[in-house]
C-alpha cells in the first residue's frame, strides 16, 4: 500500500474555515436560483466517484449494479491492511529481538577480549542468537511485503476501474437520465423564519446572527470530510492523522460560541417551558424581560473572562500541547465574539418583549 502521511496545513485549517463555507454559501444561492436539479448530476457523480468510489457509490448514484464489483476488491484491501497490521507488530518485535541479541553479543565479546572465564563459550551461543534473529527478522519484513502487496493488489484494482469510470461516468449519468425522465420538482414548503422585529436594530442584529448562523452550519460540512478522511487513512491505509480529532473538537467549540445568538434568534436553546408555553403573550414576555437579568449577568461574566482569555493566548501566541501545535488564540477569540453576539441577541429579544409589553408589537 502506498504511504499515506498527510498533515493538514495550519494556514490550510484557518483559511478553510472561512473560506469554504463561503463558497457553500454561494452555491447554495446559485442553486436556489436554478431550482433543485430534475435528474442525475454529474458533478456530484464525480463527487461519489473520489469520495466513495472504492466501494462503487457513483455506479450506484447511476443505478448501475456494476458497483458490486467493487465491494470484494474493498473487502481485500480490509483483510490485507488486517494481515498487515499483525505483520507489523511482528516486525517490530523481531527487530527488537536482533537488537537485544546483537548488544548481549557485543557485551559478551568485550568480557572475552578481557579473558573472563565462561565468555568465550556464551558468545558462541549469543552469534547463534544473532543469527537466528536476523532470520527472524528476514521472515516477519517478508510476511509484511506481502500483505502490503496483497492489499496493493486489491486497491492497484480499484484504481483501474476508477480511471475507466471517470472516463465513462458522463456517458452513465446521461443514460441515468434519459431512463428516469425528468422529476417532478418538490413541492415547496413555507420557511421556518422568526417573526420579524419590529425595530430596526432589532432587525439589524437578526441579520447579523442569521448570517453568523449560516455561515458556521457549513463547518459541519467540513467535519463529515474530515472524519471521513480519517477513517479511511486509518482503516484501509493503516495511517491514522493526529490533527483531524484535534481541529475538529476545536472547530466545533467555535460553531457553538458563534451560532450562540443565532440559536436564540431562533428560539432553539434548551428549557423548562412546563408552565411558560401556558402564559399569554404578554405574560411571557413580562417573564422574558425579567429573566433577562439573570441571562446578561452571565452572558457580560462570559464576554469579560473570554477577551481575558483571548488576550492572555495573544500575548504568548499560544499553542496545543500535542504534535500539532494548532494556534490555540484563534480559538479563544471566537470566546468574546460568541458573547457579543448573543448579547445583541438578547438586546435584541429584550427590545421585542418590552415593546410586546407596552403594546406596540403583537
Amino acid at each position: 500500500m502506498p504511504n499515506f502521511t498527510f498533515v493538514l496545513p495550519h494556514w490550510l485549517y484557518w483559511s478553510g474555515l472561512v473560506v469554504l463555507p463561503l463558497v457553500a454559501l454561494w452555491l447554495v444561492k446559485r442553486q436556489e436560483r436554478q431550482g433543485p436539479p430534475r435528474t442525475a448530476s454529474l458533478p456530484i457523480g464525480y463527487l461519489l466517484l473520489v469520495a466513495g468510489g472504492f466501494v462503487g457509490l457513483h455506479r450506484f448514484y447511476v443505478r448501475s449494479l456494476w458497483g458490486f464489483v467493487y465491494i470484494p476488491l474493498f473487502l481485500g484491501i480490509l483483510y490485507g491492511n488486517a494481515g498487515a497490521r499483525d505483520a507489523r507488530v511482528a516486525l517490530s518485535d523481531a527487530r527488537d529481538e536482533l537488537s537485544i541479541a546483537r548488544f548481549e553479543a557485543e557485551r559478551l565479546q568485550e568480557q572475552a577480549a578481557q579473558g573472563i572465564e565462561g565468555a568465550a563459550e556464551q558468545l558462541v551461543a549469543a552469534k547463534d542468537q544473532v543469527v537466528a534473529a536476523q532470520d527472524q527478522l528476514a521472515a516477519a519484513a517478508g510476511n509484511f511485503a506481502f500483505w502490503n502487496n496483497f492489499s496493493g493488489a486489491f486497491a492497484l484494482g480499484i484504481l483501474v476501474l476508477l480511471v475507466i469510470d471517470a472516463v465513462l461516468l458522463p456517458r452513465l449519468v446521461g443514460r441515468c437520465a434519459a431512463s428516469e425522465g425528468a422529476v417532478a420538482p418538490p413541492r415547496r414548503t413555507a420557511d421556518v423564519v422568526s417573526p420579524p422585529a419590529r425595530s430596526r436594530v432589532s432587525r439589524l442584529i437578526d441579520t447579523l446572527n442569521a448570517w453568523a448562523g449560516n455561515f458556521v452550519c457549513y463547518w459541519c460540512v467540513i467535519a463529515v470530510f474530515v472524519y471521513y478522511y480519517e477513517v479511511i487513512s486509518r482503516y484501509v491505509f493503516n495511517a491514522p492523522t493526529n490533527w483531524a480529532h484535534e481541529t475538529m473538537f476545536l472547530m466545533f467549540g467555535m460553531m457553538y460560541l458563534l451560532a450562540g445568538g443565532f440559536a436564540l434568534r431562533e428560539d432553539a436553546h434548551v428549557r423548562v417551558d412546563v408552565i411558560y408555553v401556558h402564559l399569554s403573550a404578554r405574560t411571557r414576555a413580562a417573564v422574558d424581560v425579567f429573566s433577562s437579568l439573570f441571562f446578561f449577568i452571565f452572558t457580560v461574566t462570559l464576554l469579560i473572562s473570554g477577551w481575558t482569555f483571548f488576550k492572555d493566548s495573544l500575548a504568548v501566541w499560544e499553542e496545543s500541547f500535542s504534535e500539532y501545535h494548532l494556534q490555540y488564540w484563534p480559538v479563544k477569540a471566537t470566546i468574546p465574539l460568541g458573547a457579543v453576539l448573543i448579547i445583541l441577541q438578547g438586546l435584541s429579544k429584550l427590545i421585542s418583549d418590552v415593546r410586546r409589553l407596552v403594546g406596540k408589537e403583537a
